[in-house]
C-alpha cells in the first residue's frame, strides 16, 4: 500500500517514516485518506481532550464498527476524562501501535482508531460490529433431535459456539496467518491431548502457504489444501453445525474456522464420516446402525443401479428371469434409443430438475421438483422416448442419493454414476466389476492431510469399527475405553 510521501499540503515540518504513525495528526489523516480512496463510509470525528488541550481524531468505517459503542463508551470519556496513558475510555479491549498498517487492518475489522497530535502512536479500540445475522438452524444439515444452532459469519461467534458445547480449557483455538493482503483470519480449533500434533503441523503448513486473497469461503480453502485435486470425493468435511463439529473434536479431529464463512472444515476427512449424522448419536444404537447400513446400500444403488440396468439389457440378459426379460423387452420395443442414451437423457433431466429445485425459492422449488419429475417422466414414457423400467430405475437412484447426509459427498457419488454407465454400456457386468475395484483402489490410496481416507479398508484397526458402519453402544465404548486405560 502507498503511504504519505509528499507533504506539500501538510503543515507538519517533520517528514514521517514510511509505514509508521507520525506525530502530526494531519499526516496520519492524510495517510489514511490515501489508502482508503473512494470509501464513502470512512468517518473522521475530531475531538479534543479538554484536560490537556490535545487534538485528536477518531477514525472508523461506518457499518463495520458499532457506532453506538463509539458514541457511548469512547467519545464522552475522552472529552471529559483524564488523559492518563492510554486515553481514558470505558472499553477495556484496546491496544496501541506505531505501525500504520496495523491501524489499517484494525479499521477493516471494524475497530476504531484514535490519532493524537504530537503522539507517534495510535490507539485501537475494539468496536467490531458490522452486518450480522442471528444464530439459525442449518438448512442443508437438518436434524430431528439435535441442536438447532448453526455457525455464523464471524470467527469469534463460531468459536464461542464450540466453547458452549465443549466447556473445557483443553479446547484451543490457534490462529494461522495466510499469505495475501486481505488479512484473513483462520483458526484451528482442537482438543489438546486428543488431536494429533503431526496433523496440526501439516494443516498449519498448508494453510500458511495459501494465498488468502484467492477465496472468500471455507470451500475454496478446502480445495487449496486437499491432498488429491483430481478426486471426485471431498477430502474434508464441511459442516454448518457446531454440535457436529464438537462430536468430531472429541474424536481427535481439527476444526478450521474462517472469518465470513458460515461453515467449518473438519480435518482429516474419512469416507465413513460423510455417512454419519448428528441424529446417529441422539437415537438408540441399534436404530442408528440400521440407518447407517441403509445409507451404504443407498450409495451402491445410486452409483451402480443405472449401470446394472444397462449391462443387463445390453449384454447380460441371461441372468434375469425369462418373464421379467419379456416384460422389459415389451416396454423397450418402441424405444428408438439404446439403453445408454435412454439412461443419460433421464439422468441429466433429473440433475437439472434437482439443481432447479435448489436455486428456486423453497415453495416453488419443491413444486418444480415434484410436478416436473412426474410430468416429464409420464410424457417421456407416452412419447416412446424412455421405457417404464428406466423411469423406475432413475426414481430409485434419485431417492437413494437423497439419503446421503453430506451434500458434497452426494455430488461426488452422483458424478461417479455417469462413468459407470458408460463402462457398463461397453463391457457389461465385467466393466462394472472393474469400475468397482478401481473405485475401491482409489479410496484406499486417498489420504487427507496424511491420514488414510478409506478407514475400514486400509489400514484395518479394530477401534475403527466402534463408530463407522455400525455405531456401538456408548456404554460399551466407555467400558472398552476405561479398560484400555486400566
Amino acid at each position: 500500500m502507498r503511504f504519505f510521501k509528499d507533504r506539500k499540503n501538510v503543515t507538519d515540518p517533520k517528514r514521517p517514516l514510511e509505514g509508521k504513525i507520525s506525530s502530526s495528526l494531519q499526516v496520519n489523516i492524510f495517510n489514511i485518506k490515501q489508502v482508503f480512496t473512494l470509501t464513502p463510509n470512512l468517518i473522521f470525528r475530531d475531538i479534543k481532550l479538554l484536560d490537556r488541550q490535545i487534538d485528536g481524531t477518531l477514525v472508523y468505517l461506518q457499518d463495520l464498527a458499532d457506532v453506538k459503542k463509539i458514541e457511548k463508551h469512547i467519545i464522552p470519556p475522552l472529552c471529559t476524562g483524564e488523559f492518563d496513558q492510554p486515553p481514558h475510555a470505558s472499553i477495556a479491549d484496546f491496544k496501541k501501535t506505531s505501525a500504520l498498517q496495523e491501524t489499517i487492518n484494525g479499521l477493516l475489522k471494524g475497530n476504531t482508531i484514535l490519532f493524537l497530535q504530537e503522539h507517534n502512536e495510535a490507539y485501537i479500540y475494539n468496536t467490531v460490529g458490522g452486518p450480522s445475522r442471528t444464530i439459525e438452524d442449518s438448512i442443508f444439515e437438518t436434524t430431528l433431535k439435535g441442536s438447532h444452532l448453526g455457525f455464523g459469519e464471524t470467527t469469534d461467534q463460531n468459536i464461542a459456539l464450540l466453547q458452549q458445547f465443549i466447556p473445557s480449557p483443553k479446547l484451543k483455538a490457534a490462529e494461522v496467518k495466510m499469505e495475501g493482503d486481505l488479512n484473513r483470519h483462520v483458526y484451528l480449533v482442537y482438543l489438546e491431548g486428543t488431536a494429533k500434533e503431526e496433523q496440526l503441523a501439516e494443516l498449519t503448513k498448508r494453510i500458511k502457504r495459501t494465498n488468502g486473497d484467492q477465496f472468500i469461503n471455507i470451500g475454496q480453502l478446502a480445495e487449496c489444501i486437499e491432498d488429491n485435486h483430481w478426486s471426485p470425493f471431498p477430502q474434508f468435511r464441511l459442516t454448518e453445525r457446531p454440535d457436529q463439529a464438537a462430536i468430531d473434536l472429541f474424536k481427535g479431529k481439527i476444526c478450521v474456522v474462517l472469518d465470513r464463512s458460515p461453515s467449518a472444515l473438519i480435518a482429516p476427512g474419512s469416507i465413513m464420516s460423510f455417512f454419519q449424522s448428528v441424529d446417529d448419536y441422539t437415537t438408540r444404537w441399534m436404530l442408528a446402525s440400521f440407518v447407517r447400513i441403509l445409507r451404504f446400500v443407498a450409495v451402491l444403488i445410486s452409483i451402480f443401479l443405472p449401470a446394472l440396468y444397462i449391462s443387463i439389457v445390453s449384454f447380460n440378459y441371461e441372468i434375469i428371469p425369462i418373464r421379467l426379460l419379456i416384460t422389459i423387452g415389451e416396454s423397450r420395443a418402441e424405444i428408438p434409443f439404446d439403453p445408454l442414451i435412454e439412461a443419460l437423457l433421464m439422468e441429466i433431466t433429473l440433475e437439472m430438475l434437482r439443481e432447479a429445485g435448489i436455486r428456486l425459492p423453497a415453495p416453488v422449488g419443491q413444486t418444480v421438483g415434484i410436478v416436473g419429475g412426474i410430468v416429464i417422466g409420464q410424457a417421456a414414457v407416452e412419447a416412446g422416448i424412455v421405457s417404464n423400467f428406466m423411469v423406475i430405475i432413475v426414481s430409485l437412484t434419485a431417492i437413494s442419493s437423497f439419503i446421503i447426509p453430506n451434500y458434497d459427498m452426494s455430488l461426488g457419488i452422483r458424478l461417479m454414476r455417469f462413468p459407470m454407465m458408460i463402462i457398463a454400456s461397453l463391457f457389461g457386468i465385467v466393466g462394472i466389476a472393474v469400475g468397482f475395484m478401481t473405485l475401491i483402489g482409489h479410496i484406499v490410496k486417498l489420504e487427507s492431510i496424511g491420514s488414510p481416507y478409506g478407514t475400514l479398508l486400509n489400514p484395518i484397526h479394530s477401534s475403527d469399527f466402534k463408530d463407522s458402519l455400525f455405531r456401538f453402544p456408548l456404554w460399551k465404548a466407555g467400558k472398552s475405553k476405561q479398560s484400555s486405560k486400566d
